[in-house]
């Protein structure tokens, strides 16, 4: 079939034709050599237990932390940073993931979105001014979107800038919510509306710009640190801008950017959650080994059990797929890569659900000791709360990744459009179509399989038929609802499931192949993962896309769903008749 979805070419031509592979041996073991030291000191200083009681990381903790860069991972050497790949990069999270997620959102926060605008954006005076600062942490970054009216829609944001009267400074006044690092930074990259004037109709319209802000420079403070379900080591507070003057040397990306700068600060900086996420996902899967390897139940360990298997079984899967989708972004970023975040996305969805499976099925494993403060299983549980909803809700995401991929398709498919008025006018164009379709499912499935191994050829046809039938849908679904598609939500999600799910297959085989062509002594053991994964893969996609075609069936549930949505909404609350009539 036509791959005609931004979803398609991303999932079928680059990552399954041209990179399919994660990173390389050899880069796997520079990778493996050079987290050492920061597994070491994260292991020995760092106390999760304590921090998370404490409700702060520990200032010998942070210390040593800025002894190793790891303030800096990503900041190029000529400003003070190590200047680690994208791949490097994200086995360091990965291990700091496995450990304390508390430490690993202050890091994050920091330089994944905290001063990323400055790495993205940034002037070279802006970047020799703040990054070496940055790097040693001896400053702290933070990244202030988010306001009490604006979560997932960034463009209602009411911060405002306003140029002064001189033209040297401007004038920011606003607050923000829920800011990692908000009580700790001195650096801040702010978004705020700003006029701007449009040369063509002389019209002056608000715009978000993007700025970066000191703390020095006064008008700026923090309120005390929030009381959070999770993640308790992080410092997350609301942060205060009044009358703060920042030079106009500080707007970042132009005046009106601010939402491209934001965007790609968010797209950037999502791809090493799903590395930290398999770390986090490692840690409960070994606690959940450890005891059903010792426990005895009914004169048998309990690892001998079909239902204690299962779950491992499927924790281990859900577990490789994640790592294998982290570290074939990384890779692909690091080839040089620009289009990943439809990619990133995915990876962030899946990871963020999955080790929420992974840490409720170890505790499930473990009985009453799971549920215990010392196992740090609750811990982790509290902690990954959280990561389905920042950095992008995994709701507004599945709603990006399918609209996204929509959007190239549905470019195509105007001209189609346009045929239909007159068929028998453009019949050309209809047999081109068609021919496109055979030749291109022909040349893409033959170019992948040189890159599979003979062993998992049927967990290839798979994922083949699964991108192909994907591809259909899509274009089913503009040609029936055209701009519409954007209402239809409960097809969207369908569509995103079927997208995630399709690049978990792309990103495990890719991953398993290697393995098995380089003679690695887990390559059986990652070809049983990735068959059994396929097989379920499948027959979830096949259900998703069969919903998208809204037989009656599927119709009525969608609306009934609606239906009773908006009765209790309106209600304010539960609608039916206690059984108990009181």
């Amino acid at each position: 079939m036509l791959r005609t979805s931004a979803l398609l070419t991303s999932l079928g031509r680059r990552s399954v034709l041209g990179n399919l592979r994660c990173a390389s041996s050899a880069t796997a073991q520079k990778k493996t050599d050079d987290a050492k030291p920061t597994t070491a000191k994260t292991q020995e200083v760092n106390d999760p237990l304590k921090n998370d009681s404490l409700e702060k990381v520990e200032d010998h903790v942070m210390e040593g932390l800025k002894e190793l860069g790891a303030f800096g991972l990503q900041v190029p050497v000529d400003n003070g940073g190590l200047g680690l790949t994208n791949t490097q990069y994200a086995r360091l999270v990965e291990i700091v993931g496995s450990h304390d997620l508390g430490v690993g959102i202050t890091l994050g926060a920091h330089q994944s979105i905290g001063f990323k605008g400055i790495l993205l954006f940034g002037t070279k005076e802006q970047k020799d001014k703040y990054l070496p600062d940055l790097a040693c942490g001896k400053n702290i970054a933070a990244f202030c979107l988010t306001e009490p009216s604006s979560g997932s829609d960034a463009s209602s944001i009411k911060t405002k800038a306003v140029l002064s009267p001189d033209g040297k400074h401007y004038i920011l006044n606003g607050s923000k919510i829920w800011i990692s690092n908000g009580g700790l930074a001195e650096i801040f990259t702010v978004f705020a509306k700003t006029p701007v004037k449009d040369e063509k109709t002389g019209e002056t319209k608000e715009k978000v710009s993007a700025f970066i802000v000191e703390r020095s420079f006064g008008g700026v403070s923090n309120g005390p640190p929030e009381k959070k379900m999770g993640i308790k080591a992080s410092n997350t507070a609301e942060v205060y801008f009044e009358d703060c003057k920042v030079p106009v040397e500080n707007l970042l990306g132009g005046v009106g950017g601010g939402f491209k700068v934001a965007m790609n600060i968010l797209n950037n900086g999502r791809f090493g959650m799903a590395a930290a996420l398999s770390g986090t996902m490692s840690y409960c899967i070994k606690k959940a080994i450890d005891h059903a390897s010792q426990r005895k139940q009914f004169g048998d360990l309990i690892s001998n059990y079909g239902a204690i298997q299962e779950k491992i079984g499927r924790m281990v899967m859900m577990q490789y797929v994640t790592e294998s989708m982290a570290y074939m972004l990384s890779a692909n970023m690091d080839q040089g890569s620009t289009e990943f975040q439809i990619e990133a996305a995915i990876s962030k969805i899946y990871g963020s659900e999955a080790a929420w499976f992974c840490a409720d099925e170890s505790i499930q494993i473990l009985g009453g000791m799971g549920y215990m403060k010392d196992t740090s299983l609750e811990r982790v549980m509290r902690d990954l709360r959280i990561f389905r909803i920042f950095e992008g809700t995994n709701d507004i995401l599945r709603l990006f990744i399918a609209l996204t991929g929509s959007q190239y398709a549905g470019n195509y498919l105007k001209e189609l459009k346009k045929a239909m008025s007159n068929p028998l006018g453009n019949i050309g164009m209809f047999l081109e179509y068609g021919s496109k379709k055979v030749l291109k499912s022909k040349a893409d499935d033959n170019g992948a399989k040189a890159h599979i191994h003979p062993s998992l050829m049927n967990s290839a046809e798979q994922t083949f038929a699964a991108i192909g039938d994907f591809g259909s849908v899509v274009e089913q679904l503009l040609m029936t609802h055209g701009k519409k598609i954007t209402n239809e939500q409960f097809l969207l999600k369908r569509v995103a499931d079927s997208a995630i799910d399709i690049y978990g297959m792309v990103s495990v085989l890719s991953r398993a192949s290697r393995s098995l062509k380089e003679g690695h002594s887990s390559a059986d053991h990652e070809a049983t993962i990735t068959k059994v994964f396929c097989n379920e893969a499948k027959d979830r996609i096949d259900a998703n896309l069969l919903a998208c075609h809204a037989t009656k069936g599927e119709k009525e549930n969608f609306s009934g769903l609606e239906k009773i949505s908006k009765d209790v909404v309106a209600n304010g609350g539960l609608l039916q008749r206690h059984p108990l009539g009181f």
